[in-house]
């Protein structure tokens, strides 16, 4: 034995990093889905599953919901957890009412940024300055705005013309774009009804055919996160913040400024969401962003706190919310994706040694196909319910390999120890 207590000659243990798939792999592993969903589409003869409606309703529902899983991220690599997304979002859709009516979308989605960024400050100056529990400040924010924003509604829209207690006037969309010549001929594609290709088309022209210009928005604010929080030193310095706030104090970090700096941008992402929402539907309605700020936080943590994983999540749930706008007959053949989908799980989890929810796994995923085998409809209210299911199922059963920051939720306190 030695000094250490080690014995001579022992291998040490080495820890080996988990490899990162390249995106190749991500692309080979979306193809193989698509032919999994096309398989289905055939078989069941649901032709909604890819058509390009479907794709198009999909993306404007994921958009403020990824949106609120940007900000939720923002808010948690800087180590605050910010459940008050839904609060800001809905002070997000009164104000692209409010200004939008009056000065157009454009101003609408800037009122909708500043209000959410005003609820982001709320929160910081809570959690960071007074040290107030993040979970109740959030909350709150949560609990204050849809009263705050009905008041208002109340006050100036009540003798507005198209206005109401509880609605804005109309607010004109902004502009929307398409792909010249990629259209028509992706949707004399998706008529034929071919195995895959016609999928393929489908999802392809959902994408490039009247995408709204604060879609194309949302993907810059995307791709200008993941750029911002690691590829440069701002960003480096934020995530620290949010994993050991004493070490980056020590090596000379702002940490309280870095929370502010994450905790306000949370919220102008959140009410850009919002904003969009209102500007979506041509009027700010009370209640109208309906829980998509709690599905965008699980989207965030769906996504293992990273842009690309937000928006897949955001997708995923986007996805569903359009299958139940889409019919019953939609949600029912979705019930044979849901299946496959909790098989697959089952194997990986079955090959990670997690037999517990492999167990789990394969018990609903067998349930779900009988489901479908053995009824030609769904309730009512399932369809309805179909987004709020599979976000519990999804995040109930793909929490093994999640990794929030290490500071997250906690207070911190200039000059502590750790």
């Amino acid at each position: 034995m030695t000094a250490s207590g080690l014995s001579v000659g022992a291998e040490p243990t080495v820890v080996r990093p988990r490899r990162r798939m390249s995106p190749s792999i991500y692309l080979v592993l979306a193809l193989v889905a698509l032919a999994v969903v096309s398989l289905v589409r055939v078989t069941t003869g649901a032709g909604n599953l890819t058509s390009s409606g479907t794709v198009a309703a999909a993306l404007t529902a994921a958009v403020p919901i990824a949106l609120a899983g940007l900000a939720g991220l923002w808010s948690e690599r800087a180590g605050v957890i910010n459940i008050g997304l839904e609060g800001m979002m809905v002070l997000g859709t009164f104000g692209a009412g409010f200004a939008g009516y009056q000065w157009g979308p454009w101003a609408g989605a800037l009122a909708g940024v500043l209000l959410g960024a005003l609820g982001g400050l709320i929160h910081a100056v809570a959690t960071v300055t007074f040290g107030v529990d993040h979970i109740i400040s959030g909350v709150a924010i949560s609990l204050a705005a849809p009263g705050l924003t009905l008041f208002l509604a109340k006050l100036y829209f009540t003798d507005a013309p198209g206005g109401g207690q509880k609605q804005s006037p109309p607010i004109e969309d902004v502009p929307h774009v398409t792909v010249p010549g990629l259209s028509s001929v992706l949707g004399d594609l998706e008529e034929q009804g071919w195995f895959f290709v016609s999928d393929l088309a489908g999802l392809l022209r959902g994408l490039t055919t009247d995408v709204s210009l604060l879609t194309l928005v949302a993907v810059v604010l995307f791709l200008l996160t993941a750029y911002l929080l690691w590829r440069t030193p701002f960003g480096l310095r934020l995530r620290s913040c949010g994993e050991a706030p004493q070490a980056a104090e020590s090596l000379g970090v702002n940490v309280y400024k870095y929370k502010y700096a994450a905790i306000t941008a949370s919220g102008a992402l959140a009410g850009l969401g919002g904003a969009i929402l209102a500007i979506a539907s041509a009027q700010f309605r009370d209640g109208q962003t309906g829980g998509r700020g709690y599905i965008g936080l699980a989207s965030m943590i769906f996504g293992n706190w990273r842009p690309g994983g937000v928006a897949a999540g955001a997708g995923l749930f986007g996805y569903t919310d359009a299958m139940q706008l889409r019919g019953e007959g939609a949600v029912h053949a979705l019930l044979v994706l849901l299946g496959i989908a909790l098989l697959v799980l089952a194997v990986v989890q079955l090959r990670a040694k997690n037999y517990v929810v492999a167990g789990v796994a394969t018990v609903l995923g067998i349930a779900f196909i009988l489901w479908f085998v053995f009824t030609d409809r769904v309730p009512p209210e399932l369809v309805s319910a179909a987004p709020y299911v599979v976000t519990l199922l999804v995040l109930s059963l793909a929490a093994q390999r999640l990794r929030a920051p290490k500071w997250v939720g906690r207070t911190y306190r200039r000059g502590e120890g750790g």
